[in-house]
């Protein structure tokens, strides 16, 4: 199936000074319900993004995460069951080894918030649904099916909490129960979403790049968790919770190592190790993969494991740096990429071209209210994103 859109985007967009100099306060595991304020703010900027994807021809249209602090802000918060513990010690209360703990510390972060179940997780009122509404009430109805929301992944906090810790004793017997009752939530979720128009959602997975990490899979065999199986419980959480989704609800996955300098030489490696497993055995329609460091992500070889029928959006746009890349050497790797894929296939490079590729920056614009990568301006931002528009219309004719 070939990607919805040509030339794709990951979601965050920079923070304009009015809607940071708003939220400069917020908490980012409070994200609701917004001061007056800062709703103001917030609706204002989103109009303005909006104005201009329209404007420059960018899609998907995205709100530019400007309702939410945090890309994972927004969700777990919600659920009935979770609590938010604040001030947890790092590393200690945080999975053994885990590249995200060393990141914050080098950052002088010694503590960190996290959500825990303290009961059973239900979903009681939607997360997303008011943010949703605030981008149909400044798209074009004609639009709506062009737009876009990111949510976070459904494993991202046991992943990141130390083994056997992401709830507390006597509320699940396994991690089995445990994404049993989360996917149930996140199913009604994407259910609520889709029932008010949403037809795009991309899944925010930063943590799979852990895998490729060997720092972190000792760490795993340190405290008795063989990492295999820990990967293989994840990707049964992710289809459970994409099961009976309706067929016209393009969901897929976003693999990345962040936006950020201080993650570079903590998560760096080849998809290889975990790529047959990703592409062959998770139900995601399509991968947003990070791929404009080849230094720091590995060649295209990982890509022989995709098969026919989903597809892949090469994020080969920096977002952490205000830098424009060279349309000739992008045009150059998204042909290369293709005869990979197309070798893998048994098909010819042009037809993988046609159904299976398209391009995206590597990461959001600004994955929390306050980072940008190095040099990146609002001007150099939107560069950025054209950039890509253009990319797509030379590779594909049925661009935007």
């Amino acid at each position: 199936m070939a990607p919805c859109f040509c030339a794709d985007q990951v979601g965050s967009l920079l923070r304009p000074c009015g809607l940071l100099e708003a939220r400069r306060q917020q908490d980012i595991y409070l994200d609701t319900p917004l001061s007056s304020e800062i709703a103001e703010a917030t609706k204002a900027a989103i109009a303005d993004a909006v104005k201009k994807q329209l404007e420059f021809s960018i899609r998907p249209i995205s709100s530019g995460e400007y309702e939410r602090t945090i890309f994972y802000s927004g969700f777990f918060e919600k659920l009935e069951g979770m609590t938010t513990i604040k001030d947890l010690p790092l590393p200690a209360a945080f999975r053994t080894r885990l590249p995200s703990s060393y990141a914050l510390l080098r950052l002088g972060r010694t503590v960190r918030e996290a959500n825990i179940a303290t009961a059973p997780i239900y979903r009681t009122a939607p997360a997303y649904l008011e943010a949703w509404e605030m981008l149909k009430a400044v798209a074009p109805n004609e639009h709506w099916g062009e737009c876009k929301m990111a949510l976070p992944s459904i494993t991202f906090e046991h992943i990141q909490l130390a083994h056997g810790t992401a709830w507390v004793p006597g509320v699940y017997a396994s991690d089995i129960a445990y994404f049993t009752d989360l996917a149930t939530a996140y199913r009604a979720e994407l259910r609520a979403l889709y029932d008010a128009g949403l037809r795009h959602v991309q899944i925010d997975e930063p943590n799979l790049t852990c895998f490729f990490v060997d720092a972190f899979l000792d760490g795993c065999r340190a405290d008795g968790v063989n990492p295999d199986e820990l990967f293989d419980l994840y990707v049964w959480a992710h289809n459970e919770m994409l099961r009976g989704r309706p067929a016209d609800f393009r969901i897929g996955m976003h693999v990345c190592r962040g936006n950020l300098p201080v993650f570079h030489d903590l998560v760096s490696g080849s998809y290889e190790r975990i790529a047959e497993k990703m592409f062959t055995k998770l139900d995601y329609d399509q991968f947003y993969l990070e791929y404009e460091d080849q230094e720091r992500q590995g060649s295209f070889a990982p890509l022989r494991f995709l098969p026919q029928g989903k597809g892949v959006v090469l994020g080969i746009v920096s977002t952490k740096t205000g830098e424009l890349e060279d349309i000739d050497i992008l045009e150059a790797r998204v042909r290369e990429a293709a005869e990979v894929i197309a070798k893998g296939q048994g098909r010819c490079a042009e037809e993988v071209l046609e159904d299976t590729l398209a391009v995206s920056p590597q990461c959001g614009f600004a994955s929390m209210s306050m980072s940008a990568g190095e040099g990146v301006t609002e001007e150099k931002m939107w560069a950025k994103l054209v950039l890509l528009r253009n990319l797509a219309r030379r590779l594909w004719k049925n661009a935007i």
